[in-house]
């Protein structure tokens, strides 16, 4: 694994993480905290991929 992929495999879940507890906090919504998780998830794998 290059030092990028492993850079990806870190923030994904961080960010999935924060997403997560902006929701139990009442900051982000259902809809915005599914689309956050979805597009990190879908970013992560093609960028993951790629390299």
């Amino acid at each position: 694994m290059t030092d990028a992929q492993i850079g990806l495999a870190v923030a994904t879940p961080i960010i999935i993480g924060f997403a997560i507890l902006l929701y139990r906090m009442g900051v982000l919504q259902r809809g915005g905290t599914i689309s956050a998780v979805l597009a990190s998830v879908a970013i992560a794998t093609v960028l993951f991929v790629s390299q």
